[in-house]
């Protein structure tokens, strides 16, 4: 009777809890959607340049399963690569064929080189030497995990950070302290800048630590400029930070905050470049820009596979703040909802 009483008990505090009970069956539901919509049937077609396209040879070949496109100089081609609009383009003098790769994705350089040797096969007697390849990044020894790290870099920052601050302001709700707070002279605004300062100051030395075990210990590809990776993940650690407050103040206790993850931040993960975005369903592939960490992702690899620096980061790192910015301004007008003083 003792342990059908306790039974019993639990399953009415469930029955309270209807958002518990919600999500028991429409997080994992969303999540297996997103993942077969991420997963689908839609196989990769190679973006490929053409330089010279007027040469005979070419009528030779059979160019299908790829996005073909013409260029009369190699070097329109090479500034439409560097751009990554094209994921490689190719040459031919005298009979032979020359790939530069923009190489940033190892996957993507599979699927290139592995269509240019089917495509360029008439032109050689001995398939592994049917033409040369170079790489504008990377390169062959390029490892999926130089790829895919700054992408993870990113997602567990942000997933820590929003985590934790979420919590921690849930905390201050909890136990008074915020009830205090607002009987304050401070203003809403005070309130939330002092908190994401606060939080701030752990946040950059939790990115740094994250950052440079990455790249230090772990031997994660590093080409750009240290500096531009910690302003990246400072800037990513303010929006998770801001979204962790505001996320808190919809949640009553630890578990509904944890409620948030599969709903809020792990979908992120979906659309921030892990997987190759254009192969995703037009459907959901419109989440990816309204994410922060869809843009830090490609600001870090921008700096750390690629090499780049300010110029071509600037409009992530504003964009984030953007997010911060508007997160900020969300969390005040929820405070001024909780008690007006």
């Amino acid at each position: 009777m003792r342990v059908k009483a306790l039974v019993i008990r639990i399953l009415q505090q469930f029955k309270r809890d209807k958002r518990t009970m919600a999500l028991l069956v429409l997080a994992p539901i969303m999540v297996l959607s997103l993942l077969y919509l991420v997963f689908g049937d839609t196989t990769y077609e190679p973006r490929i340049g053409l330089v010279n396209s007027l040469d005979p040879v070419l009528e030779e070949l059979d160019l299908t399963d790829a996005e073909i496109y013409y260029y009369d100089s190699e070097e329109e081609a090479q500034v439409v690569l560097k751009s990554r609009t094209l994921d490689a383009y190719i040459t031919v003098s005298d009979s032979q064929p020359a790939l530069v790769l923009e190489g940033s994705d190892p996957l993507v350089n599979s699927a290139v080189v592995s269509w240019a040797g089917d495509a360029f096969q008439p032109l050689t007697q001995q398939p592994e030497e049917r033409f040369s390849a170079t790489f504008i990044h990377g390169g062959e020894e390029m490892r999926h995990f130089d790829y895919f790290g700054p992408v993870m870099l990113g997602f567990f920052i942000f997933f820590f950070v929003s985590l934790i601050s979420g919590v921690s302001f849930l905390r201050e709700r909890t136990r008074g302290t915020l009830e205090r707070l607002l009987s304050s002279p401070l203003r809403k605004g005070e309130i939330v800048l002092g908190y994401v300062l606060g939080f701030g100051l752990f946040t950059l030395v939790q990115a740094t630590v994250i950052s440079a075990h990455s790249i230090y210990v772990l031997g994660m590809r590093m080409e750009g400029n240290f500096f531009y990776v910690l302003l990246i993940t400072l800037c990513l650690s303010i929006s998770a930070l801001t979204l962790g407050i505001l996320l808190s103040s919809f949640a009553h206790n630890e578990l509904q905050m944890i409620q948030f993850i599969p709903i809020v931040i792990i979908p992120q993960l979906f659309f921030s470049g892990l997987f190759n975005l254009d192969t995703i369903s037009d459907a959901v592939s419109w989440i990816g820009p309204l994410t922060p960490l869809y843009y830090a992702a490609d600001a870090l690899r921008n700096v750390m596979v690629r090499g780049q620096g300010f110029d071509q980061i600037y409009m992530q790192l504003t964009v984030l703040l953007g997010f911060s910015l508007g997160f900020v301004l969300l969390n005040i007008m929820v405070l001024k909802q909780h008690r007006r003083v």
